[in-house]
């Protein structure tokens, strides 16, 4: 995997502008903050985070594709100012589970998610070498 930064930008924090690679091609649908069973722990934003990544990465592995391969994530928030309050926890939560890997990320306000208990929705695209 080859991270694209142009020389001369501002490095990004907490993503990357582009990533190059090539292999298999495993794509995530979007995952909610509730477990496999569909049922919801927490309306906290930063919890729903962590459990939509964990549920990404469960996902990953039936793929035997793993956090490092991830190179494209989509992020649905309802609430952006919400979602930037978060910023310390999400970060917390994102190294937890996901580790010291950027991929190219993208963040959206959208109007409503398919569930309505959900705060978040995270999509994700992984190459594995």
């Amino acid at each position: 995997m080859e991270i694209l930064q142009p020389p001369h930008w501002a490095r990004p924090r907490g993503y990357s502008n582009g990533v190059a690679a090539s292999g298999r091609t495993v794509c995530v649908s979007g995952m909610i903050g509730w477990d496999g069973q569909g049922v919801f722990h927490t309306d906290d934003f930063a919890g729903q985070v962590r459990q939509a990544l964990e549920n990404v990465v469960a996902v990953l592995a039936e793929a035997d594709a793993r956090p490092e391969h991830i190179v494209r994530m989509t992020w649905y928030v309802i609430d952006r100012k919400e979602y930037v309050a978060a910023y310390k926890e999400v970060g917390a939560a994102y190294r937890d589970v996901i580790g010291a890997h950027y991929p190219a990320m993208t963040a959206v306000q959208v109007a409503g998610l398919v569930e309505d208990r959900a705060r978040v929705e995270i999509e994700v695209t992984a190459i594995v070498p």
